[in-house]
Order: C-alpha cells, then structure tokens, then sequence
C-alpha cells in the first residue's frame, strides 16, 4: 500500500510537471508561475525517487499502535489523510532511535525492515519488554531482547565507494546531536569510525525539515576536506530527500576559484596563520603610491604638477575614511582632482588683470569634469591609487619579490622564500582564504553596476504598467458595463512592480545556486567537516559567511594533520563566540574493528597521553600486520598485495604523495591510491598503508596522519615497508605467507 501511495505521488507530479511544460506564452506571471511550478515538481519527483530504495524500514509498537517509519512521510488520502508512514525527522517516530530495554519510551517491539527494490528481504524484531518477548516466544525460540543485529549487519557490509545514509540505524548519541536545538556553535567531537560525517548530513536534512521555510531561503553550506571526500558523501543528502545543501571545500568556496595545487606545508602554514591579515594590509597599502618625482601633466595650455606633498595629502584623507580600498579611491580621486582644478584655476588667473581670478563655480566644475576625463589625468590616478581585485594582489604579492619584502618586514628570508615558491599556475586551497580577506580590504566600488540596475528596473515596472495599460484599454466597454463589481480583472490584482517583479521570478536560480556564486552570500547554518584541518584564515572565511553564528562543527583534534589547522576547539572559537559554544562527544566507534583500534593505542598515546580511543561496537576476527620488505621490492610488494585481495569491497593503497604517484595505476572502481591528506574522512573494507616512517617524516604532524591512516580501514589492514618501522606500530605481526596476504598473522 505504500508503494501504491508513493506511486500514486510520484504520478501526480510527473503529470503535472508534464504539463506545466507543455503550457507556452502567456502573461509574464504565467511563466513566472510555470517556472515555480516546474522546479517544485521536479523536487519532488527527486524525492520520490530518492525514497524508493528502502522506503519503510521501521517500525514501532506502543501499545495497540504500529507505528511505521520511512525515508518520507505519506499520507493516506482515500482515508481521512491517514498517516501510513512517518518521515524519520518527525518527533513521534524518535522512540524508534531512542527506545532502549532501560528506557522503552512506551514501545514493546522496535522492528527493522530490510528490502532490495519494493521487496523485503529480512525482518528483525527487538522486544524492549520482557512480557512482550515472553507473550511472542521469543525467549523460548532462542531469540534475545534488544539485539544490535541491524547495526552489525549495516556495519560488516561491504563499501561501495560512497557513504550510505544511516537513516535506519541512528544510535541515540548521535540522534541527541542530530536533533539538538542548540543555535549557536555545536561542536561534534569524535575519534575515528564514530560517525561524525554521517550525523552531520543527518543533522543537516533535520535541520531542513525542522526550519524548512527559514533555511529554504537562505541554504546550508557543508565544507569539507577534499573534493574526494565530497564526492564521497554526495549521494547521502539525495538519498534522504534533501537538495538545498551547497557542498564546498575551503579552496573552491571563494567564486571563480579552484584550488588546483597543494602548497608545501610551511607555505600553508604561514598562508593560514594569523599574521597573514597585516601581510595582506601591506600589500594594499603598497599599492597606494606617492611619487618619488612629481609628475608633471599637460593639460590644454598649462603644466600641472602631482608632488610629493600634494598625493600624500590626498591619501591622507582616503585612509582616514577606513573605507575599503576600491570604495576610498573616490575621495582619493576627488582630492587630487581639486588640487589640480586649484592648480588650473591659478593659472588661468595669471592672465586676469590686477591678478584677481574672476573664474565663477560653474568654471571651476568644467575644470573639474575636463580633469577627471583627461587621459593623462586619468593614467596618473590609476597608478598612485589603482582599482584593485583580488586575484591581482595575491598574484603580484607571490610573484614579486619587491613586493613581498614590503609587506612581510618581520618575516625570515627562508618563509619569504616559501611563499614565493608557493606561486605557480592556478591556486592553492590556502589561497581561497587570503583571496576573501582582499577582497574585505578592497571592496567593491558597484556604484555604477547599482545605478544601472536601478535603471533596468524603472524600464521594467514602465514595461509592465504598459502592458497592463493595455489589458485595461483592450476590455470592451459594454463587457465592462455588464460584469459584477465584485468580479476583479488582472489588473485589480497586481501593480507594475508586482509585475515585473513576477517577470523576473522565471530567470532565478535555486539557492545554491545563487549562493555558489556570491561571495557576500550568507547562509543560515553551516556545517564544517573535518573541522581541526582549518586555518585560523580559514574560520575568517567561514564566519563571514553566518553572521548568526548557528553552526555545527565536527571534527577530532587527534586528526588534525594540518600544520595550520588547530589543536583547541576552545582557542579557535572563543574571538567570534566567547563562550556560547557547547560540545558533544561521540564515543562509540562503528566502523573501525577492535582490532585495528587496539594496534593504534600506542600512536594516539604519542599524540595525546590524555586520549581515550573509541569504544569499538565489533571484532573482524582478523590482526592487523606488517610485511617488511627490500626496498627494491616495495612497490611491486604493494600490488601483490592488492591482487591477493579477492573478498568483496573497497581497497585503500596509502602512501606518501611520491610512492602513491609510482602507484596510480592500481587505481580502479574497487582500489584507490591515496595520500593521507585525500583519505581524510574516507572509509575502506582494505587498507594498505605504505612506508609509515616515510609519512611520519614528511609531515609537520606525522603521527597524527599515520593514525588518519590506520583507522580507514573497516575490516582488514597491513603495512608494507621498506624503512625501519616507528617504534608506535612494533606490536604489527608479520602477515601469513598465503595467496591471501590480508589473513590475520600467526
């Protein structure tokens, strides 16, 4: 019945999205109400489908109630509007997350729904009363109340390379966190394998639910760490019905900006720290230029002259606006343009008899307009006090050493160096930052582009209050004579400007769309992944974008890999919230096997003595191990490795960035070659890691990647090695001498 019901839905909107489209012409509120109809059923339809797969997979008993409960909401039209099934979001279906055997909430059976297509393929019933499990026989068949047996089976799955939804097995730590009402900064803090990533898009598409037509205006942004990880989560948000979320990286946030290349780690370093906002000052300011010689313009009969002291007076008071550059440039212009029409003024006076200057104020404003439009007059300006972009600051920042220099006094020769080196084709992730302060200090003179819009919008409302001149004009008298007052006509209804502001309707894009590509955009929550990895640069950024500050952040400061990233949820978030701030934490590790968690105790001992490792929900029954080899036979070690692997799932080669590149061609559909950086918040059935020493010594914070590295891994994991092993893995067995190099050890 219930795939009748979402058939019958999805038929609905499929015919009238059918035709909505076929409609053409028409007044422009017409096509501004075919365009509003079509993107809402084209939702729809992606919703539709989006719930097809696993569409019911709950239900709860309370009392003589059944409660069923699904990806979507469904209401049974043919009987009073029935609920047939409860969107997982919804407050009565939480007992399905939250029921327990020492807190039942009222439910007797919690029942998990398997199904492939429209069919079901497994049934688990939890009994979370004992006379209820009694009265059913399921103490005596040998069943158990409260099992965790859908948890384990979603769990020992194998991967597919994208992340699953958890909608059907949410733990009721992570529901507390996906559902808390808490509007300002939420920090999510979790070791590995707990499920940060996956409560945060949950939480995500609550939040849509919740704060439907709040959020729906003003979007979601989620950044995280790479472009792979973001493919990675892509299908999750779809899948649970949800559209209206921007995905984004810290490099690809700031418009028309792709982050291509990766700095070294000292250049990311010094490009996310702190002292990178006077670096960026300087460099502005430097562009602001008093000339070492006065220039000297000919302008019709006379020699003017730009000094020294004359430009210094006039940026004197373009600085003291505290205006943006771009927007301080016009007082900068004006008060060069009247030193220079004083200039003129006294010129022309030389020739008046008696030496009186009888020149009037409308003279003195030709003066003025003439300067401002002299060519030369005009080159002159554009040099001392040039209209800046971004990009072209940045870019003459790091490619010149001069420049550089005069910005970066206080910096050692080795740090100018690096970022020097740091330049090259294209942009870092680190430059997306420094590209967003700019364009703060800069600004953006849009005078012109406002005025011009403004006058669009006058020919707009003339356009439409003709057209409805021309309704009204067009109604024949005698029609008019014999219709009811009370019966309105179009142009009763609406104005011009409602009008044109109708017409302008169908041209608009989706929220994320128009947020993509506004730099000025805020949104109204934001969610950051792999949140410890950000520069204080970075969180600038970000805090740009949510002004209201209701944001949730996940992350694990055992993780962080990034020199520039952070070590203190405390000291990155207290400049822009104080304390209004709350953490909580996950504790329970759901993809990571114990055995693995037991092989890192010691590296998260090295990072942090104080560090708990995450409790692990399961056993893979198999050792992690260590396969020391020649340092000849490394690479081709690795992919006999990986051709022994022949059970179902996702391999994970990774390496440090020179032997993952000798590597690349092992990639495939079932095996990805990585760097520690681009495996950050992926998960894989096989891991491979490649020369741990190599990556503990190209990194700043080594033993924190290494620990990235081994708890990918959601079943099997070997290290091959050509270099000693660190002293934090001496406890890896070696492997078994098997086809099967992935069997536990001896």
């Amino acid at each position: 019945m219930l795939y009748e019901q979402l058939d019958g839905m999805r038929e609905y909107a499929s015919k009238r999205l059918s035709r909505v489209l076929l409609e053409s012409g028409g007044t422009p509120q017409a096509r501004s109400e075919r365009e509003s109809f079509s993107q809402l059923y084209n939702e729809d339809l992606a919703k539709y489908d989006a719930a097809e797969n696993g569409l019911c997979f709950g239900r709860i008993d309370i009392g003589d109630e059944e409660r069923y409960v699904g990806r979507i909401g469904i209401l049974d039209e043919a009987n009073d509007f029935e609920t047939l099934l409860l969107d997982w979001r919804a407050p009565l279906a939480r007992p399905f997350y939250l029921a327990t055997t020492a807190a039942p909430d009222g439910v007797t059976r919690r029942r998990h729904i398997r199904s492939r297509s429209r069919k079901v393929t497994a049934v688990n019933d939890e009994y979370l009363d004992l006379e209820a499990a009694e009265a059913a026989g399921r103490l005596e068949s040998g069943g158990s109340v409260g099992t965790e047996s859908a948890l384990l089976a979603a769990l020992n799955a194998a991967r597919t390379g994208h992340m699953n939804d958890i909608v059907e097995t949410i733990q009721s730590e992570q529901d507390a966190i996906i559902r808390s009402d808490h509007k300002s900064v939420l920090v999510v803090q979790g070791g590995p394998g707990t499920g940060k990533t996956a409560v945060a898009l949950h939480r995500a598409a609550f939040l849509l639910y919740t704060y439907r037509q709040q959020l729906a205006k003003s979007g979601v942004l989620l950044i995280g760490p790479n472009p792979t990880f973001l493919d990675y989560i892509g299908q999750v948000l779809p899948s649970l019905g949800e559209t209206g979320v921007l995905l984004s990286t810290i490099g690809d946030l700031y418009p028309g900006v792709k982050a291509t290349r990766e700095d070294s780690q000292r250049a990311g370093e010094l490009k996310g720290s702190l002292t990178m906002i006077e670096v960026l000052k300087n460099a502005v300011r430097d562009r602001q230029e008093v000339p070492a010689e006065p220039i000297e313009i000919r302008f019709d009969s006379h020699t003017i002259t730009l000094d020294r002291r004359t430009v210094t007076r006039a940026r004197g008071r373009a600085r003291s606006s505290r205006r943006p550059h771009n927007l301080a440039r016009p007082i900068f212009v004006s008060s060069v343009i009247d030193i220079l029409t004083q200039q003129v003024a006294d010129a022309v006076g030389q020739n008046v008899v008696g030496g009186a200057n009888l020149l009037s104020r409308d003279d003195l404003a030709d003066i003025r307009s003439e300067l401002r439009n002299d060519a030369a007059v005009q080159s002159a300006l554009d040099r001392l006090w040039p209209e800046l972009s971004p990009l072209e600051v940045l870019v003459r920042l790091f490619s010149s050493p001069d420049r550089l220099a005069a910005a970066t006094p206080d910096l050692s020769d080795d740090d100018r160096k690096s970022l020097l080196d740091s330049h090259g084709p294209g942009f870092t992730a680190a430059d997306a930052p420094l590209l967003d302060e700019l364009a703060e200090l800069l600004g953006v003179d849009d005078a012109e582009e406002r005025e011009r819009a403004r006058r669009r919008w006058r020919a707009q409302i003339e356009d439409a209050q003709g057209a409805l001149d021309i309704l009204t004009g067009s109604a024949p008298q005698d029609l008019e004579d014999e219709l009811d007052p009370e019966i309105l006509m179009a142009y009763d209804l609406i104005d011009a400007s409602q009008l044109a502001e109708r017409q302008n309707a169908g041209t608009r894009l989706t929220t994320v769309e128009r947020a993509a590509g506004d730099r000025t955009w805020t949104y109204g929550h934001v969610i950051v992944d792999e949140a410890q990895e950000l520069s204080e640069m970075a969180w600038r950024m970000v805090m740009r974008r949510i002004p209201n500050r209701w944001i949730t952040v996940v992350g694990d400061v055992s993780q962080t890999g990034d020199p520039a990233g952070t070590t203190s949820w405390n000291r990155i978030l207290e400049p822009y919230v104080a304390q209004r701030w709350k953490l909580s934490e996950l504790t329970v590790n759901y993809r990571t096997p114990a055995e693995i968690m037991d092989s890192t105790r010691e590296v998260l001992q090295a990072i942090d003595p104080d560090a708990t490792l995450p409790r692990s929900v399961r056993e893979s029954g198999t050792q992690p191990w260590a396969d020391h080899v020649d340092a000849g036979d490394l690479t081709e070690r690795v992919r006999g490795h990986v051709a022994a692997v022949t059970v179902p799932g996702q391999t994970a080669v990774i390496a440090p960035p020179e032997i993952a590149a000798e590597l690349a061609d092992l990639s495939s559909e079932t095996v990805s070659v990585l760097s520690v950086r681009a495996a950050k918040g992926l998960e894989f059935d096989t891991v491979f890691i490649v020369e741990p020493q190599q990556i503990l010594d190209e990194s700043a914070r080594g033993l924190s990647d290494l620990y990235v590295a081994m708890t990918r891994a959601t079943q099997r994991l070997g290290v091959i090695h050509a270099r000693p092993l660190p002293a934090v893995l001496k406890n890896l067995a070696e492997p078994v001498r098997t086809a099967a190099t992935t069997e536990q050890p001896r």
